[in-house]
């Protein structure tokens, strides 16, 4: 061989083994780079898989809250209708009574206007036919008791009416003259102190409150074990509540306002009458 072939393998030689080195760092840092590129695409999917799981989970927990709610308002929508439902119907019932109590009450005004005018033609009868000064004198005498009666009753038909139809008395006066008349029993009252209920009739009445200057009183009530509060009620405007299997109402009238005291009276139809009396009991 000759030394000019020697001397250029051997600077052929020279420059192939760095490059060498060098390709194979460069390979070695693809592949660095190859892998580390795997590994962030691999964690990136896991999270990415993570949170897609996360909000599936979510949507479908709305959903099931978003079901129960729906439920939850159609079973109160449907409860809505069937209490709209009952209202409607004892709605009807009470214009029913209504109408009906006012029928009877125009029915008692021409019975009593027509009571009137009998007992009225039974006195001029009996004196057209008393020729005697003594029979005169007996008659002019039961005349004057007679029209003092008329007067009276003429007397109580001038009193309020309640929208039922029914007298209201304002103090204990126009309670008897109410009595006279034998349609309802009348059961008076007076309560002193808030809190003390007081059995009187077919009701317990406790005091709540009074408010004087307007005339006005809170009350609550029991009736066959049922609690009713009645607030800022006028003076002499009757409550009225039925008792189970009648037809006609009884009422409450307050005819009197003190400080924390009120009297009144319990109007009580013939037809719910039972032997009562007003009592006072503990409150609790």
């Amino acid at each position: 061989m000759s030394e000019e072939q020697f001397i250029e393998t051997r600077n052929s030689s020279s420059w192939q083994l760095p490059a060498i080195i060098v390709l194979g760092l460069v390979a070695i840092a693809g592949l660095g780079f190859g892998w580390n590129a795997s590994s962030k695409l691999d964690t990136t999917q896991q999270a990415v898989t993570a949170q897609l799981k996360t909000t599936e989970q979510t949507v479908q927990q709305d959903m099931s809250s978003l079901k129960d709610r729906i439920a939850q308002d159609e079973k109160a929508n449907t409860d809505l209708q069937g209490d709209l439902k009952v209202v409607t119907d004892k709605l009807k019932i009470t214009q029913g009574q209504l109408r009906k109590a006012r029928k009877e009450a125009a029915q008692l005004n021409d019975q009593t206007t027509q009571k009137l005018s009998a007992l009225d033609t039974s006195v001029h009868t009996e004196l057209a036919t008393k020729a005697a000064t003594d029979d005169v004198k007996n008659v002019d005498t039961k005349v004057t008791a007679v029209s003092t009666d008329l007067n009276s009753t003429k007397e109580d038909l001038k009193m309020a009416k309640s929208e039922l139809g029914t007298l209201i008395a304002r103090n204990h006066d126009e309670v008897d003259q109410l009595r006279r008349l034998g349609e309802r029993d009348y059961v008076e009252f007076t309560i002193a102190g808030k809190n003390k209920p007081q059995k009187v009739g077919n009701v317990t009445v406790e005091l709540k409150g009074v408010n004087q200057k307007k005339n006005q009183v809170n009350i609550a009530m029991v009736v066959e074990d049922k609690r009713f509060e009645k607030k800022n009620r006028a003076l002499n405007e009757p409550i009225f509540f039925y008792l189970s299997g009648t037809h006609l109402p009884e009422e409450i009238v307050i005819n009197k306002v003190g400080k924390d005291q009120i009297s009144g009276y319990v109007s009580i139809p013939k037809a719910n009458a039972q032997p009562t009396s007003a009592s006072t009991t503990s409150g609790k």
